[in-house]
């Protein structure tokens, strides 16, 4: 998602603009401004030279001066800055199991790290431990930015308008959708009406399943839904009435920053950056990671108090342009660039 929105956002800003798919094409190429230039390299391995080559002679031919690179990709881009000393690198950091870092796997990581201009991470957690972990001199901190455009693509939510509960996250485990399944069938003993709607990539793993498994035991069918592989999120948003992020851990989700731009009021839990964006409640409620019931809590409450809904939707809307808009955090990324 980062990579769209920033390849789309620098081309505004009158600087050349390419983006490099390495292993797999995603339905994000279809948010791909027409004027952003794109190769897709087929790679089959993760040291597959051809693929390196073929990126090799894309960026000569192009006269391309920076790669910026996202999360696992710096293995492919630091080969290429060995093969093309004049080109800047940049690894930009989205990890997003930041509440477990001492975890991480360091190597090959901190030995190609020595061939990095410069690190971009996105929240100070991960600012950190590339300071504490990483070879390369240059590490900023630059959060995530949030980018709604409208798409040809037209999802329609079930359930009824103005009931509706977002969570917008692929289904993996530290998105802990099970904790917010189980909140959601609390509140529904309250407010039967209301819908569930999990929006996300689905991988068919035992992860999946197990949510899957859970809607069907629980019978959950005529209130949870599940959406694969859509695009139009700004459509979406706009059918929902309330965003909701339930993940044992995070980075700096850019959902909750397009809950924002959406105008929808937030439940998030505490984790990654969510309580700094959120400025420790002051724009949206906070909840512990893996407490269903303090979650379900909160989400009475928010369905509850109506005026309570309008007041954190139109502040947070405000705080999100403010600091967290296109316009504000791509200056950012220029200023690295050129630096």
């Amino acid at each position: 998602m980062m990579s769209v929105n920033i390849a789309n956002a620098v081309k505004t800003q009158d600087v050349e603009s390419y983006l490099c798919a390495t292993r797999e094409e995603g339905a994000l190429k279809q948010k791909l401004d027409n004027d952003v230039k794109y190769i897709f390299l087929k790679r089959k391995r993760s040291f597959d030279i051809s693929a390196i080559l073929r990126l090799r002679k894309y960026i000569k031919n192009n006269k391309i001066d920076i790669i910026h690179a996202h999360s696992s990709s710096y293995f492919i881009s630091s080969i290429v800055k060995l093969l093309t000393p004049n080109v800047k690198l940049i690894w930009h950091d989205h990890y997003g199991d930041s509440e477990h870092l001492k975890e991480r796997k360091k190597n090959p990581l901190k030995m190609l790290s020595r061939y990095f201009y410069a690190i971009i991470s996105v929240n100070n957690l991960l600012k950190k431990w590339s300071k504490n972990n990483l070879k390369a001199k240059n590490v900023y901190y630059v959060p995530n930015f949030a980018s709604l455009s409208d798409a040809s693509q037209k999802t329609v939510l079930k359930g009824e308008k103005g009931k509706r509960i977002i969570c917008l996250a692929g289904f993996r485990s530290q998105k802990d959708h099970l904790n917010l399944l189980k909140a959601f069938k609390i509140v529904l003993d309250l407010h039967p009406n209301w819908t569930l709607h999990l929006v996300g990539n689905q991988y068919g793993d035992d992860y999946f399943k197990s949510v899957k498994d859970y809607i069907d035991r629980n019978d959950l069918l005529d209130n949870s839904y599940m959406y694969h592989n859509v695009i139009d999120i700004k459509n979406i948003l706009t059918q929902s009435t309330i965003g909701v992020l339930s993940s044992k851990s995070e980075g700096l989700p850019v959902s909750l920053l397009e809950y924002g731009l959406a105008k929808l009021p937030v439940i998030v839990t505490k984790v990654g950056e969510c309580e700094r964006v959120l400025v420790g409640g002051k724009f949206g409620m906070l909840v512990s990671p893996s407490d269903e019931k303090m979650l379900a809590i909160n989400i009475e409450e928010m369905i509850s108090n109506f005026d309570l809904r309008n007041r954190f939707s139109d502040e947070f809307h405000q705080h999100i342009i403010e600091n967290y808009s296109e316009q504000k955090i791509i200056h950012k990324l220029l200023d690295i660039y050129k630096s």
